[in-house]
């Protein structure tokens, strides 16, 4: 086994660790932005925990974020304005990434 073959694998576990993470992060925030519309649209309980997993599932559409925004914004339209759903995005995966990152010490 040479040096350059254990930097290679190295590089190549780092990659697929981080890729791991973005995704679990991006999955996160877009349960916690789904959380935060349902108390938007009054929604409580089980139905909150429904409509926070169809903001989750909003992100398979199409790559990047701007699916779960549509949704959202969609679904919010009338109670929350652009500026503070993309605040809240933005947010919310800085919350998302901590949490993850707890969870993992």
């Amino acid at each position: 086994m040479t040096t350059f073959d254990d930097r290679e694998r190295g590089y190549e576990s780092k990659f697929a660790h981080d890729a791991d993470l973005q995704f679990r992060a991006e999955a996160r925030r877009n349960r916690l932005l789904g959380e935060w519309a349902a108390g938007v649209l009054g929604k409580t309980g089980e139905d909150a925990r429904t409509y926070a997993m169809t903001v989750v599932t909003s992100d398979f559409e199409e790559p990047g974020e701007e699916d779960v925004y549509r949704k959202v914004a969609s679904d919010l339209e009338g109670k929350a304005d652009s500026a503070t759903i993309r605040a809240k995005m933005a947010e919310l995966t800085l919350e998302a990434r901590r949490q993850i990152l707890e969870e993992g010490k």
